[in-house]
């Protein structure tokens, strides 16, 4: 990454976005430009997990003015971030297609544990360098998130569906505060995040700290109240506000210093959690860090552009390791699937290539579970498991490779149309038929082009009568591109 280049974050929160833009500078983040708008996503899931039109009209009207201010990013500076609510929505594809065309950049739903370890990151590139032990908590619209780490490597994360929109929806209807309601909201809060206390206890860590929504609001207030030390959240703290909320009785009614008018609907929500989370996790002082996930996701498009440090290639190795592939027959397929896809692509595929490398080191995943089907079990394991580095719709996209090694390919339907995803598929299921063997198949002479819509593989002479079984499966593979969009022809003298 050469200095000076601008690097650009969206975080699509369940009560906020934002925008973050930064430079890079000497291995430092710079901030560049911050912008911030209220849309209350979150506020629009129905009892169906449904986004409400109007709740999709307010995030693409904020998406519409970012993606003005992003206008000629590269794609690879650009990372846009989607978090619980997204996750929750079932007709999140209406509202990401339109989203990411009118931001003009994909966006990325994030696991809750992914989310956490982008926070994590955030918190820690602003701290001092140190050895302590942290705890990150992050009390956003509609999850809140734990995390246990040192210096910049998390070693525990967590995720639970605990927020202030959410808390506050259900136990503060029209922004009425009361003692019974802050119980029962401060109960049920504990009921979801109870298992924290296997992970989070107090013995597990020195220093705790808190990051973004509610976090930043609650220690805006006391420090604008005068009430303790700035930066830092106390239990006393925590009652003072208690107390003034209850004396108000109602949102619209509370006077208090810091307290800004688009938290207002969701401060009781917010307070009743982290109040729950002081009470579980024993926590005495909260310090308010400045990292949050967009900053995070920032540092994490850094480690992106060099392979040797993208997170994503560790991951693949531990799953690898924890289902068994046997790692040099996946690393062979890699390498085969890789050098064909290479032979076809146009220039400036190298992420696409890491995405298949990746896939093909996965492709026997699923045998674990079973052999009949390990196509199948794979492409679940993908779609189901938490993945350090990895959005959601990316494990998505491996999965669909995983699953689609083998058997028809009609069935992709509209994704065969994406000609590079066409190309990584079609190296993919070559490279399986060329390593049938389990061992390094001849590839010297071998071929791959692309002309349109047809894709031309040829061999040296003798190639088909020196290898037999591999040129009978490539002439069976002719067939399976059949129907589709694409034409696989075979030159086997």
């Amino acid at each position: 990454m050469r200095n000076g280049t601008r690097l650009a974050a969206v975080d699509l929160g369940s009560n906020s976005f934002r925008l973050e833009i930064g430079r890079y500078e000497f291995g430092h983040i710079q901030r560049v430009e911050y912008l911030k708008e209220t849309v209350r996503l979150g506020n629009g899931l129905d009892e169906d997990q449904q986004l409400t039109h109007a709740a999709m009209e307010r995030g693409w009207a904020c998406l519409a003015r970012f993606g003005e201010r992003l206008a000629g990013f590269p794609r690879a500076q650009v990372r846009a971030v989607a978090t619980q609510t997204l996750r929750e929505a079932r007709n999140r594809e209406e509202f990401l297609s339109r989203g990411s065309a009118v931001l003009a950049y994909p966006i990325d739903v994030v696991s809750g544990a992914e989310e956490a370890r982008l926070i994590y990151q955030g918190v820690a590139r602003l701290l001092p360098q140190s050895d302590e032990r942290r705890l990150v908590v992050d009390i956003g619209g509609r999850s809140t998130e734990l995390i246990l780490g040192q210096q910049f490597s998390p070693q525990a994360v967590a995720s639970y569906q605990v927020g202030s929109v959410a808390w506050s929806q259900r136990y503060f209807a029209g922004g009425a505060f009361s003692a019974s309601a802050f119980l029962a909201a401060e109960i049920a809060a504990k009921a979801v995040l109870d298992e924290a206390l296997g992970t989070f206890r107090p013995q597990t860590w020195e220093r705790a700290y808190g990051s973004s929504g509610t976090v930043g609001a609650v220690g805006g207030m006391l420090a604008a109240s005068g009430v303790g030390a700035e930066g830092q959240i106390t239990r006393a703290g925590l009652n003072w506000l208690h107390e003034r909320m209850l004396r108000a009785q109602s949102a619209d009614r509370l006077r208090i210093e810091g307290l800004k008018e688009e938290r207002r609907a969701v401060i009781g929500g917010g307070i009743s959690v982290l109040r729950a989370v002081f009470d579980l996790l024993d926590i005495d002082v909260l310090h308010v860090a400045q990292g949050a996930l967009r900053q995070g996701a920032l540092y994490d498009l850094l480690d992106r552009e060099q392979p040797e440090t993208d997170l994503r290639s560790s991951t693949v190795n531990g799953l690898m390791q924890r289902f068994g592939v046997d790692a040099e027959h996946a690393q062979r397929v890699a390498r085969t699937a890789c050098a064909l896809f290479e032979l076809a692509a146009p220039a400036g595929s190298e992420r696409a290539a890491r995405k298949l490398d990746w896939a093909a080191r996965l492709h026997e995943i699923g045998c674990r579970i079973s052999h009949s089907d390990y196509h199948r079990h794979g492409a679940y394991i993908l779609d189901n498991t938490d993945a350090a580095g990895f959005a959601m719709p990316e494990l998505h996209r491996l999965g669909m490779l995983v699953q689609s090694q083998r058997g028809k390919v009609r069935k992709l339907g509209a994704d065969l149309d994406e000609p590079i995803f066409a190309l990584q598929l079609l190296s993919l299921r070559l490279a399986v038929i060329l390593c049938h063997a389990r061992r390094d198949p001849d590839r010297s002479g071998l071929l791959l082009r692309r002309q349109g819509q047809r894709f031309d593989l040829s061999a040296r002479p003798g190639w088909a009568s020196a290898y037999p079984q591999s040129a009978h499966l490539l002439r069976e593979e002719v067939l399976a591109w059949q129907k589709t969009p694409w034409e696989l022809v075979l030159d086997l003298p």
